[in-house]
């Protein structure tokens, strides 16, 4: 008796980086139109210092995982 074991599909690297673009690149966008405002006179490295935490977080607790669960099957 042979056990045939199916080996699991390797996602596509560039697939989920077209996922996570087309979910940052917005979110982006909008964090810098609505800081941009309160931090006009801030210098860019004081502004990225409050916006790239943001978007770790998000990218890390959000965003990945909702792409993960709900494209997981295109990836």
């Amino acid at each position: 008796m042979s056990a045939t074991t199916a080996t699991p599909r390797v996602p596509s690297r560039l697939r989920f980086a077209l996922f996570v673009f087309c979910a940052v690149y917005p979110f982006v966008t909008l964090l810098a139109y609505l800081i941009g405002p309160l931090t006009a006179e801030w210098s860019l490295w004081q502004r990225n210092l409050l916006l790239v935490p943001i978007m770790v977080f998000s990218m890390v607790w959000v965003i990945i995982p909702r792409i993960q669960r709900h494209c997981g099957r295109w990836l």
